[in-house]
């Protein structure tokens, strides 16, 4: 089995965990290769056994790895996604922060996880993402122009709101009057979608959901649509420019840029251990069942 290992930074006190799961591995005779920073910082805080293969980018990784490890919570996979793509190598997310919808596996869990692993007690679960492109093109995101979570329009620079006109695969729906706009995936719905009252979508569901950002005109409401549509939206403002954000990544874009948005070609692979599920992580995550009546 060969392996990759990624995460954004080296925290402190992570250093037992991270060892857990080198040993582990080690202990299966897996090959580890570990993203090129973040094995200086390991080296730097933490006495290695032996040297691993490194890589630095997407163009060094292949197929040939049968598995990525992401170290941290649901932001660093979003990184991670950046280094995987198109490459289909399945994500395993180890959580060493609070709990997460995307890194499922709990640091003290470490072990068991692995033993899943290697006697394959697992299932790859497909996630679509949602890729923009731009009329006139932006050079900021000519490359990377997909996201897993959202793709959101917002003002900046000003107290004013923006208008957002969106047309659904060519007929007009709306203009909103709003901070921005949230196109989310199902596995974008318990982000920030959800927090500005988006619903919550099962991840397997062919969906996309449109969430407005404090909407000026109080009848409009997030809106569910098929993951097939093409979303075409053209922005407008005091300002000059407006923000674009694809997960964590933000770029400036001017005003009157078209922008559209649909579903990406590739999806990513993402392990569940059958011990966990999107819905045993939902009712963790939101209290479910937390009401004494339950």
């Amino acid at each position: 089995m060969k392996v990759g290992i990624y995460s954004q930074t080296y925290q402190s006190g992570s250093e037992v965990y991270i060892k857990t799961l080198l040993e582990e591995l080690n202990k299966y005779q897996v090959e580890i290769f570990i993203e090129e920073n973040f094995l200086l910082e390991l080296k730097a805080s933490v006495e290695l056994q032996k040297e691993y293969g490194t890589f630095a980018s997407y163009e060094e990784l292949d197929s040939s790895f049968d598995l990525f490890f992401s170290i941290g919570g649901d932001g660093t996979i979003l990184r991670t996604i950046l280094y995987v793509r198109s490459l289909g190598i399945p994500i395993l997310g180890i959580n060493t922060g609070r709990l997460g919808f995307l890194a499922t596996i709990q640091k003290e869990g470490i072990r068991e996880a692995i033993a899943n692993i290697i006697n394959k007690e697992y299932h790859v679960v497909e996630r679509s993402l949602l890729q923009v492109s731009t009329h006139p093109r932006t050079e900021e995101l000519s490359e990377l122009n997909f996201a897993l979570n959202e793709i959101a329009v917002s003002r900046k620079n000003t107290t004013s709101m923006i208008t957002v006109e969106t047309y659904l695969n060519d007929e007009y729906l709306t203009s909103y009057w709003a901070d921005g706009l949230i196109v989310s995936t199902p596995t974008g719905s318990t982000g920030y979608s959800l927090s500005c009252g988006g619903p919550v979508i099962t991840p397997n569901t062919s969906s996309l959901a449109l969430t407005p950002i404090a909407p000026h005109n109080l009848n409009a409401r997030p809106l569910v649509i098929p993951d097939d549509t093409i979303i075409k939206l053209k922005i407008s403002g005091r300002e000059n420019k407006y923000l674009i954000s694809l997960d964590s990544r933000i770029a400036s874009v001017d005003n009157q840029t078209e922008l559209t948005i649909k579903k990406a070609p590739f999806t990513i692979r993402m392990v569940e251990l059958k011990s966990e599920s999107f819905l045993k992580t939902l009712r963790k995550k939101l209290l479910w069942g937390e009401d004494k009546r339950n």
